[in-house]
């Protein structure tokens, strides 16, 4: 999703401005993966923001932040954040959210991975069959592309 937003005249005719510049005329930019202003109201989307701005920390079995986390403790410490509460593990989670559809899914609601019917790891929807997760011992919270079929979706109530 791209956000439209307001750029000043004057520096549309320059062709680009950073951001600085942008903030001292009191202008915006087109940004990709953007929340508008009614998304950013949402807790789903204040959640996904809390998530990305936790960008390379640590993956640590059993943490739930703010320095370290495993998977479901990042979706908690993000949902706690933007005003919604989940329990602990990705399977109660699971049982906490309600389903949505594939065609129906929303930037900021939950990615469950399944494996012989067990919900084994969970993430926060970016939008573009990507989500923000903590992926496993060694790694580091990040954005990456949905690797499987074998997921569903839940929205946080």
């Amino acid at each position: 999703m791209t956000s439209r937003v307001r750029i000043p005249a004057l520096l549309t005719r320059a062709g680009t401005a950073s951001a600085l510049t942008l903030a001292a005329v009191g202008g915006t930019a087109l940004a990709p993966g953007a929340v508008t202003e009614a998304e950013a109201a949402s807790a789903p989307a204040r959640a996904l923001q809390v998530a990305a701005a936790k960008k390379g920390s640590p993956y640590r079995y059993g943490a739930t932040g703010p320095r370290r986390f495993d998977c479901s403790g990042l979706t908690q410490y993000s949902f706690k954040k933007a005003g919604k509460k989940l329990p602990r593990t990705a399977a109660q989670q699971y049982n906490r959210t309600r389903r949505v559809s594939s065609d129906r899914r929303e930037r900021g609601d939950l990615v469950f991975f399944h494996s012989g019917g067990n919900v084994y790891h969970v993430g926060i929807y970016a939008g573009k069959s990507r989500i923000w997760h903590a992926p496993k011992t060694g790694d580091v919270v990040r954005l990456q592309k949905i690797w499987t079929s074998s997921v569903s979706y839940g929205r946080v109530r």
